[in-house]
């Protein structure tokens, strides 16, 4: 294997298919699905009837129609993500609490100070249910006293001070996010899987559904696919690797054929994420093929395919790639602290790891590791990147650190895909871990955006290897 290149960068991979209408693809009426439709955001602005800071003379309707516009064009760069609704001028505390009342089914709410004395009515929208985002330009008075107090309280807000309208573009993609999650359903593979307090806890904090298929549903899938179509893509996906190593080409077809039943059980269930106990499974014999190839291919999609039965992994992807649009590569941490270096492994990688319908990266085709059975992929990773590596500990805490991609690895030792990364700290990162063997990789920082999303959306994020652990707190 020493002629397989493992060290290609951004400019050396191939181009792939185009962004999130992948996914729209495998499913045909994606549309409809309730992931990919746009977040909601109520806009509502807060002036006193009579202002006296900014200034005295202040045209409140006049600055509202300004702020119309401003967001409009915020709004016009994530169109299909984002839609804004609403936009009524509060003046009132009566006016506030009516809001309040009448709020309809939204992902978030936009609030917009416009001058000072709002604190009133500022108060009565605390009670507001869903996350709240603060937007108030500098001068416009001082409403960031209230709302501060509102996220370091627990509440499911953020706040934006700032002369610039571009700064509110993260948050629009962590609106997108909210909905995401809440819209979003997840398959739970697995012996005796079912309702359980984690699974419970994130449908309380973000709303996610779960569903509990049993093994005899992922044969029936399989058994349902059509054989000849696997083949055909089993004959693609060969000719697309750098090598086939261990796996008969049986074995492949195999692999695409579940692969294709998964994604029309998804399509079933109207879900987009699935984990199952997949060693268990090899191990009983309750899989029909393994789920590995699969996996990546959903990943690849904008959809989900998770190692393990981890719902906390699936979780942590779903947030990370839908702010992000990038997949999720769930890892097992190889330590090395005498070289301050992590090596992150795993027999699941997408191959589209720098975007959804981006740059693809080249694979082998290899055996199961831990069996030397059944079909994987050996993914060149890009290298010469800054990654973000995050996990839930549970729904209302988040660890969370970052590295540098040094190289790949091409070693017998450890699952089948594998990158080298250098850390801040790896000594410190090691006496603090807590909270399970997996951790979750996507390329990019977002490590600022993610302690953002905290606040918006309620959960604790601790940096690791320099923070305390999080208490675990279902």
């Amino acid at each position: 294997m020493s002629q397989i290149p493992l060290s290609l960068t951004r400019r050396q991979f191939g181009m792939g298919l185009g962004g999130w209408a992948i996914a729209s693809r495998l499913f045909g009426a994606a549309p409809s699905m309730p992931w990919m439709t746009p977040a909601t955001v109520r806009k509502v602005y807060l002036a006193v009837p009579q202002p006296t800071w900014p200034r005295p003379d202040l045209d409140v309707r006049k600055e509202q129609a300004g702020l119309e516009a401003v967001l409009a064009a915020v709004e016009r760069r994530h169109a299909g993500e984002v839609r804004f609704t609403g936009g009524d001028l509060l003046r009132t505390v009566e006016d506030a609490q009516a809001f309040v009342k009448g709020l309809q089914d939204v992902d978030g709410v936009l609030i917009v100070d416009l001058t000072s004395g709002t604190s009133g009515m500022l108060r009565a929208l605390r009670e507001i249910p869903v996350p709240v985002l603060l937007f108030a330009r500098p001068y416009s008075g001082w409403s960031y006293v209230d709302v501060v107090e509102w996220a370091r309280s627990g509440k499911k807000a953020d706040l934006l001070v700032s002369s610039e309208p571009g700064d509110l573009d993260p948050y629009l993609r962590m609106f997108r996010t909210v909905h995401h999650l809440r819209t979003s359903k997840v398959l739970v593979v697995g012996p005796g899987a079912g309702r359980s307090q984690i699974t419970e806890a994130f449908t309380r904090q973000f709303g996610t559904a779960f569903a509990f298929p049993e093994y005899r549903d992922l044969q029936a899938a399989f058994d349902a696919a059509d054989p000849a179509q696997a083949q055909k893509a089993a004959a693609e996906f060969t000719r697309g690797a750098l090598k086939v190593v261990e796996p008969a080409p049986a074995e492949i077809t195999a692999a695409l054929r579940f692969y294709h039943g998964v994604a029309n059980l998804l399509e079933r269930e109207r879900a987009n994420a699935i984990t199952i106990d997949c060693l268990g499974g090899f191990k009983r014999g309750d899989l029909p093929a393994y789920p590995c190839v699969a996996w990546s291919k959903l990943n690849d999609q904008g959809l989900y395919g998770v190692c393990e039965a981890d719902v906390l992994s699936t979780m942590t992807q779903l947030l990370l790639t839908s702010f992000s649009g990038k997949p999720g590569f769930v890892s097992d941490p190889v330590f090395d602290t005498s070289r301050n270096e992590i090596i992150h492994a795993h027999c699941v990688a997408a191959t589209a790891m720098l975007g959804i319908g981006g740059a693809t990266s080249p694979y082998l085709i290899r055996s199961h590791m831990e069996d030397n059975k059944g079909v994987s992929m050996q993914v060149v990773l890009p290298i010469q990147e800054t990654i973000t590596v995050a996990k839930f500990l549970d729904a209302r805490s988040f660890a969370i650190s970052s590295g540098e991609v040094l190289g790949n690895v091409d070693d017998p030792r450890g699952c089948r895909s594998k990158i080298r990364t250098r850390v801040a700290n790896a000594r410190r990162l090691l006496e603090g871990y807590s909270g399970g063997l997996h951790r979750v990789i996507v390329y990019g920082d977002y490590v600022t955006p993610v302690e953002r999303m905290g606040r918006l959306m309620g959960f604790q994020v601790v940096r690791e290897g320099e923070d305390r652990p999080a208490q675990r707190a279902i």
